[in-house]
C-alpha cells in the first residue's frame, strides 16, 4: 500500500483569494482535513475555507488543551502541548500508514510562527510531508497601510509582543522597519516599548488584515486594547533612487 502524505498547507492571511493555486486545489480535493482550534470554537482556519470543502470530507478537529490558562513559561504548558502534538501527530500518521492524504489547515504560512511547524518536525521522518506556503499575516498587514515597509538597506525585525518590556524596546530602537506580533493583551506594554525606544509616534496598527473587518489607524489613535488578530507597524525609510 502506498503511504499517504501530510499537506500543510498555508491559507495566507484569511481572504479566500490570497490562497496560492496550489493551495485552493489541495483543499478543494481534499477527503481528510484537519485544522487546529480552541476548545469550543470552530477554528479560524476551518472559517477561512467555509464553502470550499467536499461534501463528504472528513474533518478532524485538533484541539489544543490549553491557550491562556497557563503561562507559557510555566514549565506545565510545555509539558501538555508536547503530549498534545504527540496525539496529534499518531492520529495523522495512522491514516497516512493506510494510505490517505490529509490536508493540515495552517493560518498564514505553515513556516512562520505556526502550530503546524511542531507537527512537522516530529512527522517528517515517519511519513511524507508536503509544505505549501502562503501569504503571512504581516504582509497583508503592511499591504493594507498603502506603504512599502522595507527600502534599499532597511533591516526589518519581527517580535512577539509577549517579549519583555525591555527587550521589546531595545529591538524598537535598533531597527529600521518593525513588526510585532501578538499583540492582544500585551498592547499597554508595547506602548511602553515604544515610548522608551522614541518611535511610538512611527507605529501603525492593522486589526484584522485582508479580513472583512480590516481596521487601519496609526498607533496614537487606537484604543487601549487590540484584537488577536492585530499586527503593529513601523515603516522603514531606507535608501532610494
Amino acid at each position: 500500500m502506498t503511504t499517504g502524505t501530510i499537506y500543510g498547507v498555508g491559507l495566507g492571511p484569511g481572504c479566500q483569494d490570497l490562497m496560492s493555486v496550489r493551495a485552493d486545489r489541495l483543499i478543494r480535493r481534499a477527503t481528510h482535513v484537519a485544522y487546529f482550534r480552541k476548545k469550543g470554537r470552530s477554528g479560524h482556519a476551518r472559517s477561512i475555507v467555509e464553502g470550499m470543502l467536499r461534501d463528504d470530507v472528513i474533518e478532524l478537529p485538533l484541539e489544543y488543551p490549553v491557550t491562556t490558562e497557563i503561562p507559557f513559561d510555566d514549565p506545565r504548558y510545555n509539558a501538555l502541548l508536547a503530549a498534545f502534538y504527540e496525539r496529534s501527530v499518531a492520529q495523522l500518521s495512522e491514516l497516512a500508514d493506510a494510505g490517505l492524504d490529509v490536508v493540515v489547515l495552517c493560518e498564514g504560512d505553515p513556516f512562520f510562527y505556526g502550530s503546524f511547524m511542531h507537527l512537522y518536525s516530529r512527522l517528517r521522518d515517519r511519513v511524507p510531508v508536503s509544505v505549501v506556503p502562503g501569504i503571512t499575516g504581516m504582509s497583508a498587514a503592511w499591504t493594507a497601510t498603502g506603504q512599502p515597509v522595507t527600502w534599499g538597506d532597511d533591516i526589518l525585525t519581527v517580535l512577539m509582543g509577549t517579549l519583555p518590556e525591555a527587550t521589546l524596546a531595545k529591538h524598537i530602537a535598533d531597527t529600521d522597519a518593525l513588526v510585532v506580533m501578538k499583540i492582544g493583551r500585551n498592547l499597554a506594554k508595547l506602548r511602553r516599548a515604544l515610548a522608551l525606544a522614541g518611535r511610538e509616534d512611527e507605529a501603525w496598527l492593522i486589526e484584522y488584515a485582508a479580513m472583512p473587518e480590516q481596521r487601519v489607524m496609526p498607533l496614537r489613535e487606537a484604543g487601549d486594547t487590540a484584537p488577536y488578530f492585530s499586527i503593529l507597524l513601523i515603516h522603514g525609510n531606507g535608501r532610494r533612487p
